[in-house]
This record gives C-alpha cells, sequence and structure tokens, in this order.
C-alpha cells in the first residue's frame, strides 16, 4: 500500500496526494478533477458542444449572410435600373444562400434545443429564432423572385432587407454576448 502513495503522490504531486481531509479524519482526499485553479471560471466556458459540430457552425453560418447581403444589394440596384439581369442575379443569390444555410441551421437547432438546452443562453435562442424568422423571409423571398421580374419590386427588396437586418441583428447580439463573456478566444 506504501508503494501506491507515493506513486499517486509523484504522479499527483506532493500538495494534494498526501492531504487530509479535516472533516473526515483519517481519509485521504484524491482529486478526481482538475484543481479549482484550472476549472473554468464560468459554466458558459464550459459546454458539451461537439468541437466540430461548432467548426462546421462557425465556417458555414456567415456564408448565407454574405448571399442574402449581395442579394440586397442586387435587388436594390434592380429596383434603380429596371435591368432583369439583377432581379435574375438576386434570385440565384437567394437561392444559393438558403442552400447553404440549411447546415448550420440544423447545427444551431441540434446545439440550442436538444443537445446542451441546458446550458444554452437566452441570447442564443433569440438569435435561433432571429435565424429562423430571417431564413422563413428569404424562403418568401424567393418565391417573390420566382415571379415575373417586374412584379419583384417592392417586395423582394423588402424581404431582402428584412432577411438581412434580422440576421445582422442575431449577429450583433451573439457578438455582444461573446464581448460581455470575454470569450472571443478560437478553440
Amino acid at each position: 500500500m506504501g508503494h501506491v502513495d507515493q506513486t499517486f503522490q509523484s504522479a499527483l504531486g506532493a500538495s494534494n496526494a498526501g492531504r487530509i481531509d479535516s472533516e473526515r479524519p483519517g481519509q485521504r482526499q484524491f482529486p478526481l478533477s482538475p484543481p479549482l485553479s484550472l476549472q473554468p471560471m464560468n459554466s458558459h466556458v464550459a459546454s458539451r458542444r461537439s468541437i466540430v459540430a461548432k467548426a462546421i457552425y462557425g465556417l458555414l453560418n456567415p456564408i448565407p449572410f454574405g448571399f442574402f447581403v449581395a442579394a440586397l444589394f442586387f435587388d436594390i440596384i434592380y429596383a434603380l435600373t429596371a435591368v432583369i439581369l439583377w432581379d435574375r442575379a438576386a434570385a440565384w443569390l437567394i437561392a444559393i444562400g438558403l442552400v447553404f444555410a440549411i447546415v448550420p441551421r440544423l447545427i444551431n437547432l441540434t446545439q440550442v434545443w436538444i443537445t446542451s438546452r441546458a446550458m444554452t443562453t437566452n441570447a442564443e435562442r433569440l438569435d435561433f429564432w432571429l435565424n429562423l424568422v430571417a431564413v422563413v423571409a428569404a424562403i418568401f423571398n424567393a418565391f417573390v423572385h420566382s415571379r415575373d421580374a417586374y412584379a419583384v419590386v417592392p417586395a423582394g427588396v423588402w424581404l431582402s432587407a428584412l432577411t438581412v437586418l434580422l440576421l445582422a441583428i442575431g449577429h450583433i447580439i451573439i457578438a455582444v454576448q461573446h464581448a460581455a463573456f470575454g470569450d472571443f478566444i478560437h478553440e
């Protein structure tokens, strides 16, 4: 038994291995978790979310936003010039943005409502709902853009603006939350 105690003392360090708990005399306290100084300060940092899912979400989430912003610009240009090319290009950008929005929205759905519900903040829930409403607005916008080119204005411009605004608000809310917790560091 003495050999085992020496092994634990060398593996765990002399400060923790042989310490006797004052509340339970005679029992040795072996740490099963890291010392308090190594544990995260807030529970927001310690999450059970999949690192792969977070990486895929972080990689794919900005892509639809870029397509929807470009579609908004093209809708505005079409409203000002009435050149049908801009309307057709905006329709394609909206469709491609919706395709790229599928995977990040599914990952967000899983992370916010299924796998880590207890650790989800109100900002993440609000971001989820803003993104969901933005995707629904983009779907309606895709249907508007499937009509005759001259029937797109003004509904297409307003739906594009609503989609971009909702996504931007969601991104800002998440950025403010990360700034408040001080976890802008990439893992």
